[in-house]
């Protein structure tokens, strides 16, 4: 739930803080005092687009924060989330958001105390915060929005349903489009494979190998300073041992070593230091008789061989042709002719492919035809069981003789796009939802849009968010004057359902109507300050002692008036009696 919302530079709100409280929260005031920039904060919160033009010039920034206290089902799946983002959440399961924003447009997200992408804020929305207004109610006329509710109503099955058949559908038309591109463009595919196949016969012939030009270029080195080498080598392992081409008598650095061993070993018995530094020239002396053999294997494996150095040269003629043309080494060059195999399979025109692809998009389209229907089936089955709930809701918010029907419909095919098996199936199934309002016996069922006024509607939508709270989704619920249009015993309905919800959820309904507030736990106040130079607006608690007061200048704007209060506080009871579960 959330605990506590900070508002500072938003629209006409200077800088207040609403503390929520589990339950049923109603956020009431006067027009134009400032309801709208709570909905609009909440929205910042959570991810919303923001908008500088609600961004107050002093201080030239508007910043919301809010204490989020992660509880129930969803608690673990956020807080995990949260953590492999890299913030933190308190001991106590509370995490803090925050959002800000320049008057410039720039905008800067929080999570935990460790700076986010605002995305992050939108991620955590999804799973706690679902706001309904009237754009969310103009959302619920599109039929794409219809059918996304009824999806998420059918529950985590038919969830699963749908996503296999995304990834079928998907494999399906990537398999079509690929045939039609191969048959479309053959005669460029061609070309190109033959232009792969002429590099790949070059490459062939030359046949290189990895690594293959830092070899030669350091066989090459040797070859060409092949005497140089010889003489520098030659002369090393003389002086370190004699008899390799030795030219006088001159005692070599083994000899010179062995001497200097025997002398110190002669003395160890007087000072034992000379016997540990004997041990050391020993050490040296197998050393340097090591070195001597290896400048002798050297030596023969020395060879100035000519012919080898031209057959290098044309070897390495040959690679260069390769690098000039394909890549900047032989690395990149075999790199190449890999990347073009891979290619020249993908340009494949041939007949035994076209039909092997063919037979299998008809293998594709028998199973997505199969799982649309699956779907079409699990839709129209949820539709009833949705559309029958819906309408028992209607009953109680003073809508009767009321029926709401949600008929499945087949999809109509979109332009250029392949039709599976006689079913126009699209990315999310072969059905269109259309949600459809009975309005008293008799009445045809017409489209939301077209069969409800704009009280209707608020009441529509109202009694599917009662029946999506059955269902799961987010614990926080914001309702954002819903009632517009709505007015006597409909208004009390809409209170009495709030509270109902209120009792599984958080609940936060801005309203202008007194029937509404009267059911609320907590009830805020915004309240506009028109003292200054600036008008500000802030929120406070209006306390029990108050709410009939409060109530009464919501019913006729006299808060003072006997008759006024009297109404309020009669309202007072039926909601507390209700909330009683009387």
């Amino acid at each position: 739930m959330l605990e506590e919302l900070r508002i500072t530079g938003l629209g006409v709100i200077d800088d207040t803080t609403l503390r929520l409280t589990t339950g049923m929260n109603a956020i009431t005031g006067e027009t134009g005092a400032g309801k709208t920039m709570v909905v609009t904060g909440l929205g910042l919160l959570f991810g919303g687009r923001a908008d500088a033009g609600r961004v107050r010039a002093d201080p030239g920034r508007a910043v919301v924060e809010g204490r989020l206290r992660l509880q129930g089902r969803l608690a673990g799946a956020v807080q995990a989330r949260i953590v492999e983002a890299g913030a933190e959440v308190d001991d106590d399961g509370s995490v803090l958001l925050s959002r800000t924003v320049t008057i410039e447009g720039r905008s800067r997200a929080h999570v935990g105390g460790r700076g986010m992408p605002v995305s992050m804020l939108g991620e955590v929305g999804e799973q706690v915060v679902a706001v309904h207004g009237q754009s969310d109610q103009l959302r619920l006329l599109r039929p794409a929005e219809q059918r996304a509710a009824l999806d998420r109503y059918a529950g985590p099955e038919h969830e699963k349903l749908l996503e296999t058949y995304r990834q079928a559908w998907t494999q399906w038309r990537g398999v079509v489009d690929d045939l039609a591109d191969r048959r479309r463009n053959a005669r460029e595919r061609s070309q190109e494979a033959d232009l792969l196949k002429l590099g790949l016969d070059e490459i062939s012939r030359v046949d290189p190998q990895v690594g293959e030009d830092d070899e030669l270029r350091a066989e090459v080195q040797r070859l060409e300073h092949a005497e140089g080498l010889r003489t520098a080598a030659a002369l090393a392992a003389q002086a370190l041992a004699s008899g390799v081409e030795a030219a006088d008598e001159t005692p070599d650095a083994v000899q010179l070593l062995g001497t200097a061993r025997r002398t110190l070993e002669a003395q160890a018995s007087v000072d034992p230091v000379l016997g540990e530094l004997a041990a050391r020239v020993e050490e040296a002396a197998t050393l340097v008789d090591d070195v001597s053999a290896e400048l002798s294997a050297y030596l023969g494996r020395l060879d100035a061989d000519p012919a080898r150095l031209e057959a290098i040269y044309e070897r390495r003629a040959a690679l260069r042709g390769l690098t000039r043309k394909y890549a900047d080494d032989v690395d990149g060059v075999i790199a190449w002719a890999e990347h073009a195999r891979s290619r020249l399979a993908a340009l494949d025109t041939s007949d035994d492919l076209l039909e092997e692809l063919d037979r299998e998009r008809l293998r594709l389209a028998g199973h997505v035809a199969e799982l649309a229907g699956r779907l079409t089936a699990a839709r129209t089955e949820a539709a009833g069981r949705f559309a029958g709930q819906v309408s028992v809701e209607l009953t109680g918010l003073a809508m009767p003789h009321a029926r709401v029907e949600i008929a499945v419909l087949p999809r109509g095919a979109g332009r250029d796009e392949p039709v599976i098996e006689g079913l126009a199936a699209g990315p999310d199934g072969a059905d269109e939802i259309e949600l459809r309002l009975i309005a008293h016996p008799g009445a045809p069922a017409l489209p939301l849009q077209k069969g409800a006024s704009g009280g209707e509607l608020s009441r529509v939508m109202l009694a599917i968010e009662v029946v999506f709270a059955g269902a799961g989704g987010p614990p926080t619920l914001v309702f954002d004057e819903v009632d517009a249009g709505v007015g006597g015993q409909a208004a009390v309905e809409i209170g009495r359902r709030l509270a109902r919800l209120a009792r599984t959820h958080q609940v936060l309904v801005v309203t202008h109507l007194p029937q509404v507030a009267a059911f609320a736990d907590r009830h805020l106040v915004v309240a506009k300050d028109t003292g200054g130079a600036i008008t500000t607006s802030g929120v406070r608690i209006v306390e029990e002692t108050e709410r009939a007061r409060e109530l009464a200048r919501m019913l006729a704007g006299l808060p003072d008036s006997d008759l006024g209060i009297a109404h309020a506080e009669e309202l007072l009871a039926v909601a507390d009696k209700e909330k009683r579960g009387g």
